[in-house]
């Protein structure tokens, strides 16, 4: 069952979360669960599924809009190694229950899915505005020639890639395949291509990925899973407010303690209005097709 549709929202109060995570927690691994339950802290994301494990859209979608979300972006991910196998088709019933709300992301993985372009392809048919890649879950570099036809197709078909970049604590991660400087090649190879570095080089690389992001207009932070008080300590380095246009606003839900919780401490920040607009809703709208907003 659907619901009716929603009104577009004033851009001023307008919220894009750009990274979340909604998964059927039976396909997850238990480090999945005790990092969802440490970094959620009083946020009761539990609430948006049933006893056996699995969302129920209308709760699901009922949370987020009390976390003033307008819309949400929702991975799915094929990390056996890490964190499980979260199927995009796990997903179809939230997109459907409220197609205004969300949106749906893609995701490969060369060591489980090849052709890989077929599958690419067969998720954006979907729906999916963008893909994700995980190199550090899923153990592969970004840099491989194999993953260049993902490339092509992406840019052909205006479709932004997400990349996980910086470390996870999950156990079978591979820290290395993190760092942004594996995609130097793929960003001069396709100019044309957005490239989202997902958790900003959180951990050893925020620097890389900063330079990279204000050097190389393709370029784009999400700041999923970095507290918003912390922004200016992790990127002391760099002109703040000129950073602040290339973020893209995202949670890592559920490990956050509340959506609106980091809405109101971005705004504390001070940032001029426009940017603070187009941290949280207006970049996403650029980049990510079919927002709606």
């Amino acid at each position: 069952m659907s619901r009716a549709a929603e009104p577009v929202p004033d851009t001023l109060d307008t919220v894009v979360d750009a990274h979340i995570h909604v998964p059927r927690l039976s396909t997850l691994k238990p480090a999945w669960l005790e990092w969802a339950e440490r970094f959620s802290g009083p946020h009761p994301w539990r609430d948006a599924y049933d006893d056996a494990g699995d969302p129920v859209p209308e709760r699901f979608d009922a949370l987020l809009a009390a976390e003033g979300v307008d819309r949400a972006l929702l991975f799915s991910e094929y990390s056996p190694r890490a964190t499980g196998i979260q199927p995009i088709e796990d997903l179809l019933p939230i997109v459907e229950y409220n197609p205004d709300r969300f949106r749906l992301v893609a995701n490969v993985n060369p060591h489980l899915h090849h052709p890989l372009v077929p599958e690419v392809e067969r998720q954006l048919d979907l729906g999916a505005v963008a893909l994700k890649l995980h190199p550090v879950h899923a153990g592969f570099s970004p840099a491989d020639r194999e993953l260049y036809p993902v490339y092509e197709t992406c840019a052909a078909r205006g479709v932004p890639v997400i990349t996980h970049s910086g470390t996870s604590d999950f156990p079978g991660s591979r820290a290395r395949f993190g760092d942004p400087q594996l995609y130097l090649d793929v960003i001069e190879d396709f100019p044309e291509l957005p490239l989202v570095f997902a958790h900003g080089g959180r951990g050893w690389w925020y620097d890389t990925a900063a330079f990279l992001a204000l050097g190389r207009p393709n370029v784009w932070l999400d700041l999923a899973g970095l507290p918003p008080h912390k922004l200016p300590e992790y990127y002391a380095r760099f002109d703040f407010t000129r950073l602040a246009t290339k973020f893209i606003f995202g949670t890592d839900w559920p490990g956050v303690p509340g959506t609106a919780r980091n809405v109101a401490a971005l705004r504390r920040l001070g940032l001029p209005d426009d940017v603070l607009r187009d941290v949280l809703s207006g970049n996403a709208a650029k980049i990510f097709p079919g927002l709606g907003i």
